[in-house]
């Protein structure tokens, strides 16, 4: 088969013959039929994740069928079409997992991390990691579901919001362009915050009941103008914009993060205190909640905006990724 690797820290893309691997214990294997290009699969390229085995190949967003079955897999069968996100698998024992919080397993698997990932024609996962996969979802658009889709989707049904709330999306990007969508399809007052006038006819498409342009006045200001933000969904990994933004809290509400930035936030206490606000961040889910997350937009009609590239041009479709041109996310088509 042919697959994509990195083989050192900060190497190039290199597409290379492989065997097809075979299942283990708990194991499934997936045809690859698309991989999405996500800003984390940076940490294989450039080796940010200590003590990764190289060579590895990266991809999270999987979206494919199952191929074959190892020993002890009953729940999966070969041909169903599935999907396989950032999530890899979880060890059932832990306190975490003893609760019912896979997600927060203490000694989770991550997909492309612990083992190789979707940028290739076959690969093996874990069975607990996958998520079955609606027949009216495209591979393609299907893909970037399994990691940008479930962040947003899981992060806001799980908010403090109900129908008819506003919820207020920072950023119109590869998260942001879905938690749009998702925000109005859950029955939000959804208002898209974005810099620049150009932004809010493609908010407006997306489902935007109101669009803030943070270029030609306070953000935070402008929402309390409508009220306050039950929720605000942080997706663009800007510490300073997310900061901007909580003043424009309503009461008891949330400044949702799932935006990743190595710098610190800054809020003073007396932000949060008046009015009981509070930050809180969200890691992305389980392969229920992915699965969650394909149904809820196969029949909402959630659909991502997508940029396609063969295998054989991973270097190239990396490059548009993290460079911030695709508009918005980039997929390989592999089968």
């Amino acid at each position: 088969m042919k697959a994509v690797q990195i083989s050192k820290p900060g190497g190039d893309f290199e597409l290379v013959d492989r065997p097809i691997p075979e299942p283990g214990r708990n194991q499934v294997r997936i045809k690859v039929e698309a991989c999405g290009i996500c800003h984390s699969d940076a940490l294989v390229k450039e080796g940010h994740w200590p003590g990764l085995q190289y060579p590895r190949v990266p991809g999270h967003e999987i979206a494919g069928r199952i191929d074959a079955v190892g020993p002890d897999v009953t729940q999966w069968k070969p041909g169903q079409r599935v999907g396989v996100g950032w999530h890899g698998g979880h060890c059932f024992i832990c306190e975490p997992c003893r609760h019912g919080d896979f997600i927060l397993c203490q000694n989770q698997k991550i997909t492309a991390i612990s083992y190789d990932g979707g940028y290739q024609e076959y690969m093996i996962a874990e069975a607990e990691a996958v998520a079955a996969m609606p027949d009216d979802l495209p591979a393609d658009e299907a893909a970037p579901l399994l990691c940008a889709g479930v962040t947003v989707f899981n992060s806001l049904r799980n908010a403090q919001a109900r129908a008819g709330d506003t919820v207020a999306v920072q950023g119109i990007g590869g998260l942001g362009h879905l938690g749009i969508q998702y925000a109005r399809q859950m029955g939000f007052r959804t208002v898209a915050i974005g810099r620049g006038g150009d932004k809010k006819s493609l908010a407006t498409k997306l489902g935007a009941h109101d669009y803030i342009d943070t270029s030609v006045g306070d953000p935070a200001q402008a929402l309390q103008k409508l009220g306050g933000a039950k929720v605000i969904l942080a997706t663009a990994p800007d510490s300073k914009s997310m900061s901007a933004l909580v003043n424009g809290l309503a009461p008891h509400g949330a400044l949702l993060v799932v935006g990743a930035s190595m710098e610190p936030l800054s809020v003073t206490p007396l932000q949060l205190i008046p009015g009981s606000k509070t930050v809180h961040g969200w890691a992305s889910g389980t392969a229920r909640d992915s699965q969650d997350t394909l149904e809820f937009s196969s029949f909402s009609g959630v659909r991502p905006m997508i940029e396609r590239y063969p295998l054989a041009k991973a270097a190239d479709a990396y490059q548009q990724m993290i460079t911030g041109k695709a508009r918005f996310r980039v997929v390989l088509t592999i089968s």
